[in-house]
């Protein structure tokens, strides 16, 4: 049998082009599996840490930490494979994420406003170490102006999503009005509930009646694992997108958890198929949070975060020394003040450590989305 030149410069072309594409294929199932072993490696990583550290400001952090470096890995598989996610079944699959992530960034802001409020929190504390300042002598007066600030951050903490909120606010506008005569008691009683209302509404990114649960629901909404035929046809590609979804919508869902924000609550259900090697951790992390929340001493908390718990103790063990005083202080008396004074001082510096980077790091979270976002509205315009 005789060949043509032709006929083997064609044969040649092939065979290169099926060595190419074949590499390609390689090179592509290298990368995505090497993503999904980065996402399994970190969340198991995440998971490990005993009960007293998850969701505390170092485990947020970690958590934000995760997600900037999934996001970044993200973003780099669809820029490498950018004419690939540019046609179906692909295109479709990645605008619904960006869809979805750009929902995320009005939970950036209203967990940017949370962690605000926390910072205030931090200065009332503040307020009761100055006045109760271990090296001065305690006086009255002194007590009376950590009162006023231990009222304030009770007020400040009422949660109004819990059936107990009006108890909470009785109790601080009791407290406030001590001392004061039936009028004067009336006068500040109506100015501390129009403070109050104020205090819910300062520095607010998100609308009245904008709200965390429905938010999520939406970030959730139709999320679904890629059927095999979108599975086959994107090379697996499809599954990289899945998993940036869950990922965006479990941070987002911690964040919420976490942090006092608008309407919050948990009631969002993982369905993350048992197969995948991050499932397990995710799915551990979500049932923990959760039984979190149902611990009684935390329902009626406007936050899960570790650090919120630690002012409420605080705030409650002060509150309650403070009503078992009599002066002048014995020096016992004077003693135990000074030693919950400096529990106070523990949580003020963790507070202040802890929410400053935090709040960067969110800050970080809604550029790099709105950067994502940019990037691939670009691409379609290009391609």
């Amino acid at each position: 049998m005789r060949f043509t030149t032709e006929y083997l410069g064609s044969s040649i072309l092939n065979l290169r082009s099926t060595q190419v594409h074949s590499m390609e294929n390689s090179s592509l199932e290298q990368e995505l599996n090497l993503f999904q072993k980065h996402v399994t490696d970190r969340f198991n990583e995440l998971s490990s840490v005993p009960n007293n550290d998850l969701l505390s400001l170092s485990w947020v952090r970690k958590l934000l930490d995760i997600f900037l470096c999934c996001q970044e890995e993200f973003r780099m598989i669809l820029h490498n494979h950018r004419s690939k996610v540019c046609k179906p079944p692909l295109d479709c699959l990645v605008n619904e994420f960006y869809e979805r992530s750009v929902k995320a960034l009005d939970i950036c802001n209203a967990i940017s406003d949370g962690v605000e409020t926390v910072r205030q929190w931090e200065k009332l504390l503040e307020i009761v170490v100055c006045a109760l300042d271990t090296k001065r002598i305690i006086s009255k007066g002194k007590f009376r102006r950590a009162k006023k600030a231990l009222v304030d951050l009770a007020i400040g903490m009422v949660d109004d999503s819990n059936e107990d909120s009006n108890n909470v606010f009785s109790f601080a506008s009791r407290n406030r009005s001590f001392g004061r005569n039936k009028v004067d008691r009336d006068r500040h009683d109506r100015r501390d509930s129009s403070a109050f209302g104020q205090f819910r509404l300062l520095s607010s990114s998100v609308s009245r009646n904008w709200s965390a649960i429905r938010q999520l629901q939406a970030i959730g909404n139709n999320l679904c694992f890629p059927k095999n035929s979108d599975l086959v046809a994107s090379n697996g590609i499809a599954l990289t997108i899945y998993t940036m979804n869950t990922i965006l919508l479990f941070t987002m869902w911690a964040l919420v958890a976490a942090i006092p924000c608008q309407d919050r609550g948990l009631h969002h259900n993982f369905s993350i198929p048992r197969q995948l090697s991050w499932a397990a951790p995710v799915t551990s992390l979500h049932e923990r949070i959760l039984e979190e929340s149902k611990k009684v001493e935390r329902r009626n908390s406007c936050g899960l975060l570790k650090e919120i718990q630690k002012i409420e103790k605080c705030a409650r063990v002060m509150n309650d020394l403070a009503d078992s005083l009599e002066f002048p202080l014995s020096e016992d008396k004077e003693d135990e003040v000074r030693v919950k004074v400096e529990d106070v001082v523990n949580v003020c510096e963790g507070l202040k450590d802890g929410l400053n980077p935090l709040e960067k790091q969110i800050r970080e979270v809604f550029h790099r989305i709105v950067c994502g976002r940019m990037e691939g509205l670009d691409s379609q315009y290009r391609y």
